[in-house]
């Protein structure tokens, strides 16, 4: 019955965390200066700034293995650092912050670590091109 489609719920979830963030992954290889900024980011944490071609996994690899359904948990758990990493160096004074309108002023990203958790736990799905 297409109202309870485990697969097809497991896909969507798939597709819509990969392609959101592919487009986050996609503006940092066409803007590098992005990359650079995090790179310089890490540095002031204490943390090789090499670390900052780590975006590229999380940013355009990892989203690419979700879209495609292939070693699915993997890509997620790079989502899942990815974000942790972002969260960190970038956010963590809005950590606790709501906007003008009362929602979660990182309510992207943690759609983005929740939403990649999530797929973690229940992997790919059927409709993958390698299913786990």
């Amino acid at each position: 019955m297409l109202l309870h489609n485990e697969a097809l719920g497991k896909l969507i979830l798939r597709l819509t965390v990969g392609i959101l963030i592919l487009l986050h992954g996609v503006d940092k290889i066409t803007h590098p200066a992005k990359v650079d900024y995090i790179a310089s980011t890490l540095s002031a944490s204490m943390f090789p700034s090499a670390l900052a071609y780590g975006v590229y996994l999380g940013e355009v690899i990892a989203p690419l293995m979700l879209i495609f359904g292939i070693f699915t948990r993997y890509g997620a758990i790079l989502i899942v650092i990815n974000m942790v990493f972002a969260i960190m160096l970038m956010h963590m004074h809005h950590l606790f912050a709501l906007t003008e309108h009362g929602g979660w002023r990182l309510e992207l990203q943690g759609f983005f670590l929740f939403g990649a958790l999530a797929i973690v736990f229940l992997g790919s799905g059927r409709f993958a091109f390698k299913a786990d």
